[in-house]
């Protein structure tokens, strides 16, 4: 299998983003995730490859297409000054973790199981999930498969894709689907309400220098179930049934000018799901990428959530 490693200096002096890398072998490829926030070190009996345990809540937040570990950087500072341990995973093919250049090695699986053995790692006990764009059917599933690890959903623009597709939607597939090369920043831009300065761009297109480096980004909006049989259709329909059983607590946030997500109608599909969820938080003057344009917004709506 060929395997493309972003160069760390493509990562070297991002704007907003001075995290430290951490790293974890799985199957063979390295994985990448920022962990952010107070931990306590381990007693004298853990072993030194032990993970550090966390002192207070632990938030997992899981990216989308065709981002990383960047989008919520905005988010960290906050989240981390309240207290919190922050983890944002980079998942296979994306952001500073090992990227497969075949498109067809992608699966819903495969991304599930390379994330679930990363997260394994890491000690998680009563975590926060914030999900948004393609982390919410991996992050919700990943949540509900480990239920007794999690203690709250944060859900952001997002869908779970069982079938039922747009047009607009379908038009997003064919042009991925004709442009292995995709263009991540123009991508970014055409999701944003705020004019992202081009060190900001340069930021998202950092882990993609080339072309092969791109497969795992070009072939997400492949793995979308297209039809009510297609691969990952019963498995995000599962998730939808589980969400239906969830007991603990749920923060729904969307933004008013989503045309993939739309407030208010998006958002709804999760109240009528989650039985803890009655209504959804407005987050005005944002587009898809609400982190890139209310970060510190929504961290703060998390942290009243959280108290």
């Amino acid at each position: 299998m060929d395997v493309f490693r972003t160069p760390d200096e493509r990562f070297e002096g991002l704007p907003g983003y001075d995290f430290e890398p951490h790293y974890r072998e799985v199957d063979g490829l390295r994985l990448h995730y920022v962990d952010e926030g107070p931990h306590e070190t381990g007693g004298s009996s853990a072993s030194p490859a032990e993970p550090p345990r966390m002192k207070g809540r632990q938030i997992v937040c899981f990216h989308g297409e065709p981002t990383w570990a960047y989008l919520y950087r905005a988010m960290l500072g906050p989240l981390v000054e309240g207290g919190n341990r922050v983890i944002c995973p980079d998942y296979t093919g994306f952001g500073r973790s090992d990227k497969p250049t075949d498109r067809g090695w992608y699966t819903y699986d495969r991304h599930l199981e390379l994330l679930g053995a990363l997260l394994e790692g890491l000690e998680l006990s009563d975590a926060v999930v914030v999900v948004q764009d393609w982390g919410g059917p991996i992050g919700l599933r990943w949540a509900v498969e480990n239920a007794d690890r999690v203690g709250a959903l944060v859900i952001l623009n997002t869908g779970i894709f069982t079938g039922r597709v747009s047009k607009g939607f379908m038009a997003w597939r064919d042009f991925a689907e004709k442009n292995p090369d995709l263009p991540v920043g123009v991508v970014i831009q055409g999701g944003t309400t705020t004019e992202l300065p081009e060190e900001v761009v340069a930021g998202y297109e950092a882990p993609f220098p080339t072309a092969e480096s791109k497969a795992g980004a070009a072939q997400f909006p492949l793995l979308v179930p297209t039809e009510e049989d297609s691969p990952g259709a019963p498995e995000m329909r599962e998730v939808a049934d589980a969400l239906r059983r969830w007991e603990k607590p749920a923060l729904v946030a969307f933004s008013d000018t989503d045309p993939v997500f739309p407030f208010p109608r998006a958002g709804e599909r999760f109240i009528e799901w989650i039985p803890t969820v009655t209504e959804q938080v407005k987050i005005e003057g944002a587009a898809h990428f609400l982190q890139e344009d209310r970060g510190e917004q929504i961290a703060g709506e998390i942290l009243r959530f959280l108290d």
